[in-house]
């Protein structure tokens, strides 16, 4: 593995240890405040610091010979941003009709759904190593977020939302990873953050109309915190990782989420792993491995 390679992927490790890590935290923020005003001040927070990031980089954003003209880098960031919206607000709906444990796994499935998209759209069939890391990430996606779950009761609209939301992130990886080698990732991170607090901000003024914006309290903190680090810091690293490594290599990478999220639990409110989700996360874990490490 190319040193570039490893870095990119180390830092998208980062990222999905950063996502896992603030879960809880948004979890309880938008049990206290609406959702789309939640994201309204996250990406605004975020993008409030980007902004003197980018204005220091001013002098940088000069296009070089091997990046695409600005005016198509803003419009594939605000491509990027609408995906990435849609994918927020499927999962918003589908919570209101299914249960978080069937939303966390349909949403993983992104893992699966990333590497149909590059044979779809590309032709280009993962090798027999990825396969099998794909294979092992989903079983154990199945066993760490299903432990309980009645499966008999059948899917519900609430799964079919679940499963756009599912397909939007994959999109959303996809496509980061289709224009992110030849255009500069701070113009993409900025774009498609701009694009997400504006249509959550729309979203938040049409549907819930909250008393106060900015959030207080507790909310105001989780909204400051995933802004700033699961947010501006997490889609600039993501975006700069996937010059350099494949979409489906970051959907392996973002699958051990749930496994950070899992550990955040135990160490923030105490929540213990049964045998079975013990199981999942290393079936996780193993998956990421045989793909990372596995031979050619």
């Amino acid at each position: 593995m190319s040193r570039p390679r490893l870095l990119a992927d180390t830092g998208l490790l980062f990222v999905a240890f950063i996502w896992g890590l603030t879960f809880v935290m948004v979890q309880d923020a938008v049990h206290e405040y609406p959702v789309f005003a939640f994201l309204s001040a996250r990406f605004t927070f975020a993008l409030l610091g980007l902004l003197p990031i980018l204005w220091w980089r001013r002098n940088y954003l000069r296009r070089s010979e091997s990046e695409a003209p600005l005016g198509r880098q803003l419009l594939a960031g605000i491509g990027i941003g609408v995906i990435l919206f849609a994918g927020y607000s499927f999962q918003t709906a589908g919570l209101l009709f299914t249960t978080p444990a069937k939303a966390g796994f349909i949403t993983g499935l992104s893992v699966v759904i990333v590497p149909l998209l590059g044979v779809i759209f590309l032709r280009d069939r993962p090798s027999r190593r990825v396969v099998l890391g794909i294979a092992l990430a989903t079983v154990g996606l199945g066993l760490l977020t299903l432990n309980g779950v009645d499966l008999a009761i059948g899917v519900n609209p609430g799964d079919v939302l679940v499963l756009f939301c599912a397909v939007s992130f994959a999109g959303h990886i996809f496509i980061t990873g289709r224009f992110a080698p030849g255009m500069n990732a701070l113009v993409l991170t900025v774009a498609q953050i701009a694009t997400v607090a504006v249509l959550a901000t729309l979203a938040m003024l049409l549907f819930e109309q909250p008393e106060h914006w900015p959030p207080a309290g507790q909310p105001l903190f989780a909204a400051l915190f995933t802004g700033l680090l699961a947010t501006a810091l997490a889609f600039g690293l993501q975006t700069t990782a996937q010059r350099f490594t494949t979409a489906t290599h970051t959907a392996l990478i973002f699958a051990t989420e749930p496994v950070f999220a899992a550990l955040a639990s135990f160490a923030l409110i105490g929540e213990l792993l049964g045998p079975t989700q013990l199981l999942g996360s290393a079936l996780i874990l193993a998956g990421m491995l045989a793909a990372e490490l596995g031979p050619e």
